[in-house]
């Protein structure tokens, strides 16, 4: 008896690694990908660079005062000269026209800062990104990722859910920075505030200080406007 359980169990791990396994979809390479907004920069995740991937393999390109952005491998853009210092606040509105179009499952897209060695295998950062589901994550690279506000995404009644896959959702982001706290705020209401003293320091960020930008997960398509700093 003890034998047959143990089957069971090892077979009922095995498909729970599977099932995770089916969920972790490979990054796409995306048609046509590379920066054509001038000025911009991008480097994609450390994971993304170990299998060969590079920010020609996602796309960042620009309409008017649009954004537009097609993944590929997770990736930050940023434009060098978009720096903060002291106690700022950077926000920008994202949208995915359909949810879900590239992925079977969601991905976040959100607002990075605190970057510095931009470009570099020492890069580190802030970010906070929102789920067209509901949630939200915060999270780190300094320049190992480190989780701020868990290892899993958070739900939050603020970010907004799309009615469907394929059905349009739009999310306004912000992430503010004080003497001695970081806010992530989402559709106008601060989902997460996190001491500065719990995010900068060996192994995490090497200040809020830096460039800003923008984050997109893999195989995500979106949009992004009234990207600025306060």
């Amino acid at each position: 008896m003890r034998r047959t359980y143990g089957s069971l169990a090892v077979t009922a791990a095995l498909l729970v690694v599977a099932g995770n396994a089916d969920a972790q979809d490979a990054a796409r390479a995306v048609s046509g990908g590379g920066i054509s907004v001038q000025g911009w920069m991008g480097k994609v995740d450390p994971n993304e660079a170990e299998k060969g991937l590079t920010v020609n393999n996602a796309k960042l390109a620009s309409a008017a005062d649009v954004l537009q952005v097609t993944t590929g491998p997770a990736i930050v853009y940023w434009n060098p000269t978009n720096t903060a210092t002291g106690s700022y606040t950077v926000k920008a509105t994202f949208r995915e026209a359909a949810y879900m179009n590239l992925n079977n499952h969601p991905h976040p897209y959100g607002i990075f800062v605190g970057g510095n060695d931009m470009g570099t295998d020492q890069q580190s950062l802030l970010y906070c990104s929102a789920y067209g589901n509901g949630r939200f994550i915060v999270r780190g690279f300094g320049p190992a990722p480190f989780g701020v506000n868990g290892q899993r995404p958070e739900a939050n009644d603020a970010v907004n859910k799309a009615a469907g896959q394929g059905q349009p959702v739009t999310q306004e982001i912000a992430v503010s920075v004080t003497a001695d706290k970081v806010e992530c705020s989402i559709n106008g209401t601060v989902v997460g505030s996190y001491p500065k003293a719990d995010i900068v320091g060996a192994g995490k960020l090497k200040s809020t200080d830096g460039v800003w930008g923008i984050r997109f997960a893999h195989n995500t398509e979106g949009t992004v406007t009234g990207l600025m700093k306060n």
